[in-house]
């Protein structure tokens, strides 16, 4: 493990997740999965959001676009909340929706929004 980029991808994952989120599962990271969250905080964190070509806010719309595609609408409820951190609006997010349903399906975008509600109410900005 490159210790460097590993440090560096836990920045990039709490300042996006927040350290709750983080530290929560590093903590219950056991011999099993240990080793996928160590990789995964070096390299998707540290190698891919430690790439400053593109910036965070910018990643965040990509992440709700890619993974709105994919349907994995857990992982989507959490990168929901990381691009309100990194600075995205609630027009952007539903802009982003709106490539998802265009590319992916109406029936997608719909569970994007049906996410993207919860996340906002509970933030505060609906």
């Amino acid at each position: 493990m490159d210790k460097e980029r590993f440090n560096k991808g836990l920045e990039k994952r709490k300042a996006t997740l927040g350290d709750e989120y983080v530290e929560k599962n590093l903590e219950v990271a056991d011999d099993f999965n240990r080793p996928f969250q160590e990789a995964m905080t070096e390299w998707c964190w540290g190698f891919g959001w430690g790439d400053e070509t593109i910036d965070m806010k910018t990643r965040s719309m990509m992440n709700l676009a890619m993974i709105g595609a994919l349907g994995k609408m857990h992982e989507w409820e959490i990168h929901c909340r990381g691009a309100i951190r990194n600075g995205v609006t609630k027009e952007e997010i539903r802009a982003a929706i709106h490539v998802v349903a265009i590319y992916c399906g109406v029936p997608q975008g719909v569970e994007c929004f049906r996410v993207a509600r919860k996340v906002l109410e509970d933030e505060g900005m609906l």
